[in-house]
């Protein structure tokens, strides 16, 4: 009951917290500009929003193939439609509460294809780890193609956030090397008296758990089609920004931008979806805000936004419901024989 009361209590934090991302963009806004905003959202071409759709859904494709080439090495070869599926289950999760999506997602590839949990994690450490790569790469593209029409924006709005944020890191460095000190003496500690511990069924399961780790963490170094797996990260990556670039045509004010405003707004929408899980209420209003620096009305920016968000998240509600009805049947027998 007490897990259930947490959860949802994060799941109201979260949704509260995007509430008031919007409340805080439409209260700049005359009735007149909110009008304009809900005339621009129903007046949108959706074809365009659709493809959209699809493109995300095979974003999440090759993000299932790309995994799988991190499962081979340690001798697991899971089917793609278990693999896809448990990809889709994770958005799923994920909608709900941060993280909890990797721990589902790992879950339900233990349950269909008896990947252990702790290897399977350790391998979507790796993906979170090439996916920022790739994110500072295109965020610092970004910088170089664009710097003198966004310098402004990334003041403002990225760099002194996080100068106060290094500055109160810097004012406590003394703190920080107390506790890195400390935690290398536990772990030293702890090494030395592992033998008294060794035979605890507590100790036995955290070491297998730190094992599966590692070898997941590894499993990069032994993949047998590297290039195959760059091109699928960068694959994945160019599909975002496609989902985002081709929402410009929905409406007339956005139909005529550039290849380069689809990058900027791809980079600082990421960037909302960080901040608040899902990205809900932050996400439009960034979007509105990148779209101005490129010369577009903050009412179209804003619908431009909501109809992004709205076809991310349609998608993976869709999609996640139908893997989460679809992996027990298309596994039954599976399962039986088990």
């Amino acid at each position: 009951m007490n897990k259930r009361l947490l959860s949802a209590a994060k799941l109201l934090f979260f949704l509260g917290l995007g509430a008031l991302f919007i409340w805080l963009f439409l209260r700049k806004l005359s009735p007149e500009q909110q009008a304009e905003i809900w005339d621009s959202f129903w007046g949108a071409n959706y074809w365009w929003a659709l493809l959209a759709i699809v493109l995300g859904v095979l974003s999440h494709l090759v993000r299932a193939m790309r995994w799988m080439i991190l499962l081979k090495p340690m001798g697991y070869r899971p089917r793609l439609i278990n693999s896809f599926s448990c990809v889709m289950v994770g958005y799923f999760a994920n909608l709900a509460l941060p993280r909890l999506g990797e721990v589902t997602r790992c879950t339900a590839l233990a349950r269909y294809e008896k990947v252990p949990f702790e290897k399977s994690f350790g391998t979507v450490i790796v993906e979170r780890v090439i996916d920022l790569v790739i994110f500072g790469g295109l965020f610092l593209l970004t910088l170089v193609l664009q710097w003198g029409r966004i310098k402004d924006y990334v003041y403002d709005k990225i760099w002194m956030p996080l100068s106060e944020r290094f500055q109160f890191l810097q004012d406590g460095a003394a703190l920080w090397l107390i506790l890195l000190g400390s935690l290398v003496a536990l772990s030293a500690f702890l090494y030395l008296i592992r033998k008294r511990f060794a035979h605890f069924r507590l100790y036995q399961k955290l070491r297998g758990l730190i094992l599966g780790l590692i070898e997941g963490l590894i499993s990069i170094a032994r993949i047998e089609r590297p290039f195959l797996f760059i091109f699928q990260s960068l694959l994945i990556w160019g599909l975002y920004y496609l989902m985002i670039y081709l929402c410009f045509f929905s409406f007339p004010g956005t139909s005529g931008l550039g290849p380069e405003a689809g990058l900027a707004m791809l980079v600082f929408g990421s960037i909302g979806i960080m901040i608040v899980q899902g990205g809900i209420g932050i996400y439009p209003a960034i979007i509105a805000e990148v779209t101005s620096i490129y010369g577009v009305a903050a009412t179209t920016g804003y619908a431009l936004g909501w109809l992004a968000w709205t076809a991310q998240t349609l998608m993976i509600i869709l999609a996640g419901l139908a893997a989460v009805l679809l992996l027990p049947v298309i596994n039954r027998n599976h399962v039986q024989n088990a």
